[in-house]
């Protein structure tokens, strides 16, 4: 009886306290050997709660305030102190988490998908299909990304839609570019051939056999690219092309008032600007722990 039960509980799997445990020491385990991963991953994690928790969070409406607390340094009741308009910068600061993180990961999403399926497709078609997708990836690049994303929004006009469309198409050359490398060795592989003599279809070749391994290089490189998203994003909005006004977003924090009051009230560009490059320098280090781990050339460093 006790022996089918042993064999019972074998077939069913590890357990819910098993799988907890595992989890508990890969983290422990991933903490040890990237420290700085781990500081890049806790960076994340408190970014992504200040974000979703913004409304709980927040003392005021981040778009509203009392002209008679205009300017108050930081303090008990104003965290981050308050704008020329009496509006509480933790409140902006934590709504603008919101902003940015919504831009990075749809852009990431979109940018980033497409281009690395292009790269899929131009990789194992080559020819005339490779040629012509590596010579847009090429025009695109020639182009410094702020200047493409600047170009495209100043044609298309302020507005956070426009925005992540013009962040999407600063990342897919790159995306493309690294796609192709993977698919370049990976086709050579026994299995892609195996697949072949059995008829399957190039379609179902990229998808069922390709893709899923090659989604490493792109976990590694949409993590990367969260950080640029969130910079490029802020940039635009610091000139005016990104979020409209009166929504809170870092960039735009950062201009107007900001400049003006600089000697009489410098919160107001430290902590927006200090936002900016703890996220950016966590989501960076998180990224660059991935690429260590899944990187076989760099994985025993």
């Amino acid at each position: 009886m006790n022996q089918a039960s042993t064999i019972e509980r074998a077939a069913a799997g590890p357990s819910v306290g098993q799988r907890i445990q595992r989890v508990v020491s890969g983290l422990a385990r991933f903490a040890r050997r990237q420290p700085l991963g781990t500081f890049g991953l806790v960076i994340c994690i408190i970014t992504i709660v200040i974000g979703g928790f913004a409304p709980w969070i927040t003392p005021s409406d981040p778009n509203s305030g009392d002209p008679m607390d205009r300017l108050q340094g930081p303090s008990a009741t104003h965290w981050f102190g308050t704008d020329p308009l009496g509006r509480d910068q933790w409140s902006r600061i934590a709504y603008g988490t919101r902003v940015s993180l919504y831009v990075a990961f749809f852009s990431i999403v979109i940018g980033t998908a497409a281009g690395y399926l292009l790269g899929i497709v131009g990789g194992y078609l080559g020819g005339k299909v490779d040629d012509t997708i590596q010579r847009l990836v090429d025009a695109l690049l020639a182009f410094p990304s702020i200047l493409l994303a600047l170009a495209l929004v100043s044609v298309l006009g302020a507005g956070l839609d426009k925005v992540i469309f013009a962040i999407s198409v600063t990342l897919a050359p790159r995306a493309a570019r690294v796609a192709r490398g993977v698919v370049l060795s990976v086709k050579e592989n026994v299995y892609i051939d195996a697949a072949r003599v059995i008829g399957a279809s190039p379609l179902r070749i990229m998808l069922r056999h390709i893709l899923p391994n090659s989604m490493a290089p792109f976990l590694i490189l949409a993590s990367l690219a969260l950080g640029g998203a969130i910079l490029t994003e802020a940039s635009l909005s610091f000139l005016g092309l990104g979020v409209p006004p009166p929504h809170a977003s870092w960039g735009r924090m950062l201009s107007g008032a900001a400049q003006q009051f600089a000697l009489l009230a410098p919160w107001l560009m430290i902590f927006p600007g200090a936002a900016i490059m703890l996220v950016v320098l966590g989501f960076n280090l998180f990224g660059d722990a991935l690429r260590d781990i899944w990187d076989p050339k760099l994985r025993g460093r």
